[in-house]
């Protein structure tokens, strides 16, 4: 069974090997810094949140996120990070991260939740297709 909760702080070090995998997926590595900031930010939940799944008491999974104003719409929720120990796949983790976080939001009266993932992301995409509706929207980037 899968369960939700907010990250402890005895979750830091099960936290950071689920979040450096996050991204090595994606092809980064994370400064230390940018490591311990986020963690500061999810354990004072006002900018940015957090929510870990559970299975059989160890962390499997991390959903990070956050809440901004929209010009069109009530405050939306966006969902930045999502990421499952590859041992817990196919275990109904993502799926309960995102239901999470959609609660979370729904709780605080935001209009929608949105996330973006790579194209090649195939594994991930065909839950995200269960789950939510792909609007088309293609992404730029502008780095600073």
């Amino acid at each position: 069974m899968i369960t939700l909760g907010p990250l402890l702080p005895a979750d830091r070090a099960a936290w950071e090997e689920l979040f450096v995998g996050y991204n090595a997926f994606y092809g980064r590595t994370l400064p230390d810094l940018l490591l311990d900031r986020a963690w500061r930010e999810f354990q004072r939940d006002v900018r940015m949140h957090a929510l870990g799944a559970r299975h059989d008491d160890r962390l499997v999974g991390i959903a990070h996120f956050l809440v901004h104003a929209s010009t069109t719409a009530p405050d939306v929720c966006y969902l930045q990070d999502l990421f499952t120990a590859p041992d817990a796949r196919g275990l109904g983790v993502g799926r309960a991260l995102i239901d999470g976080v959609v609660e979370w939001a729904r709780e605080r009266e935001c209009s929608r939740v949105y996330w973006h993932t790579h194209e090649s992301n195939d594994t991930a995409r065909r839950l995200y297709d269960q789950v939510a509706e792909n609007r088309g929207f293609i992404s730029y980037v502008v780095p600073l």
